[in-house]
């Protein structure tokens, strides 16, 4: 027997250290670990301890023996990774920054970080482990977690378990929230420099990056970003008109944003109703006429954004069909093992023409952009231009009625008041997490490395930016605490309307509560934040 990482994989890579025989991979310091798509088992050496079952914090993990169905081809995708990266060629152990001390031990240092997703809570993690730090916690929404909570797709739910972890790094001693404080507006980088020995930022990256296409602004042509806030009850997006009365939505890229759009405008709603998806998205969604959800790719198959492990969670439903336009050629010769993998899924994938009538489908169309939406007071149709094998010269164009169009290319920061921004790549300069020019400013995350890599490659991340704040303490760079008192009370008096660590509280018992009596995971009270 041998254990196995399956789709909810977060790459936190807890399950790396504890793996006695380093069968786990990649390693946080391999130059891989951005770009894997998940992480994997060797089954050759794997001794089947079960260390990492425990160590995952969002149970993605488990024996080969005990796999369900839909799960078994992670059985080759866990073997092909290591094939194609034999042990050999790994490391011996995982490395990452090694946490310094700070010196003097008890230091009073207090800290303010600005965002409240997973890189702003593991940057909190790694400082608490320090004595005599306090962490402040700003975040502009009533409620924490960033895109655990208002990102991951509702029916992904043994992803979003990872906020059992972000629950332990909160009870930490010294740990303090101030939720609903928009930094920059209610407050500034001035009098947080000046109440803090140093401010982190950790605000993301939540831009969209903009489509240019002729009718991009008609009403219907939106973002799947806006889309995925909106059935994840994000507070910014609750009253948003979505338009679900065409049978046809057509969304542009084709990454796992897209996917997960697709997959939840064309789910059941009775299944949906088993999720946290927000309830006005519910209802919309039971309301809904769409019957088929075209997803378009500028490139080839080979150059598909969506990962393996999203295809095969995909490929595993039974409720929906997923077709591909056109016909998938071989694998070309630069492609790996997994690659080819990825390509002989899809080849085994129906053509729209052979595949059985269905009254929901996805289409994944390759080699097609859209040329320009077209419509009056509505997006009524798209022009795709597409220019795939076989294609004349100058590609051909189509003309596809659609009443909703999402585009999903990609996000990108956006600028911090009083922090440089590089706007061509969407991040605050920086080095190692320090903002460039301003001592005591640091940041973390996807605004400090660009929208790249999962949930828990925050991890490594936060940790060399902390780093950067301990060396600076202890080299006195950074001010001492001021003013001094206690952090509960002082935050209680900078900002008495802000919702605390007990407030957020009796927010998740009381959302629990209420999906357990309606048999969800939660029901989420949008409208009280």
């Amino acid at each position: 027997m041998t254990h196995v990482i399956t789709q909810a994989c977060c790459g936190d890579a807890a399950c790396v250290f504890a793996c006695p025989v380093n069968a786990i991979q990649p390693n946080p310091d391999d130059e891989l670990f951005e770009s894997a798509e998940m992480l994997y088992i060797d089954p050759k050496t794997c001794v089947d301890c079960g260390a990492c079952v425990a160590a995952c914090p969002v149970g993605a993990i488990t024996r080969d023996t005990r796999l369900p169905v839909d799960q078994l081809p992670f059985v080759e995708i866990n073997r092909l990774f290591h094939e194609v990266h034999p042990a050999t060629q790994r490391r011996v152990q995982a490395i990452v920054p090694t946490l310094i001390r700070l010196n003097p031990p008890n230091k009073p240092l207090r800290v303010a970080i600005v965002g409240s997703g997973p890189a702003g809570l593991y940057a909190a993690d790694e400082l608490l482990k320090q004595d005599g730090v306090e962490v402040a916690v700003y975040d502009r929404l009533s409620v924490p977690y960033g895109l655990v909570r208002s990102g991951v797709a509702p029916d992904h739910q043994m992803t979003k378990a990872v906020d059992k972890l972000f629950r332990d790094i909160e009870d930490l001693p010294g740990f303090h929230y101030a939720l609903g404080v928009d930094v920059g507006t209610s407050v500034h980088h001035e009098e947080l420099a000046a109440r803090y020995s140093a401010v982190i930022y950790a605000t993301g990256a939540s831009q969209d990056r903009v489509l240019q296409v002729p009718g991009a602004d008609l009403p219907g042509v939106s973002s799947a970003t806006r889309f995925v806030a909106w059935y994840n009850g994000h507070p910014d997006h609750g009253d948003a008109h979505v338009d679900l009365s065409h049978r046809r939505v057509v969304i542009v890229g084709n990454g796992n944003v897209a996917i997960d759009a697709a997959r939840i405008l064309t789910t059941d709603p009775d299944a949906l109703a088993r999720t946290d998806i927000a309830d006005h998205a519910l209802a919309a969604l039971r309301q809904s006429k769409v019957e088929e959800v075209v997803v378009l790719g500028r490139r080839g198959p080979e150059h598909a954004a969506f990962t393996l492990p999203e295809l095969v969670g995909l490929m595993a439903r039974r409720d929906l069909e997923v077709v591909v336009a056109g016909d998938i050629p071989p694998a070309p010769e630069w492609a790996d093992v997994q690659l080819r993998h990825k390509l002989d899924l899809l080849r085994s994938l129906p053509t729209e023409h052979q595949a059985a009538p269905s009254s929901r489908r996805i289409v994944l169309q390759f080699w097609s952009s859209p040329h320009r939406f077209v419509g009056q007071d509505q997006v009524e149709e798209v022009e795709i231009r597409s220019a795939g094998p076989g294609s004349p010269p100058g590609g051909t164009s189509d003309h596809l009625p659609a009443g909703l169009v999402l585009s999903s290319i990609g996000y990108q920061g956006s600028p911090i008041a009083s922090l440089p921004f590089d706007p061509d790549r969407g991040v605050v300069p920086h080095v190692r997490g320090r903002v460039e020019g301003l001592p005591g400013a640091y940041v973390v995350g996807w605004i400090k490395r660009g929208p790249r890599g999962f949930i828990g490659t925050n991890k490594t991340c936060a940790r060399e930016t902390v780093n950067s704040v301990l060396e600076d303490a202890t080299s006195g760079v950074l001010e001492p605490v001021s003013p001094a008192g206690d952090l509960g009370q002082l935050l209680r008096q900078w900002h008495p309307d802000s919702v605390d660590l007990p407030a957020w509280r009796r927010i998740d018992d009381a959302e629990i509560a209420h999906g357990l009596s309606a048999g969800r995971p939660r029901v989420k009270l949008t409208s009280a934040i």
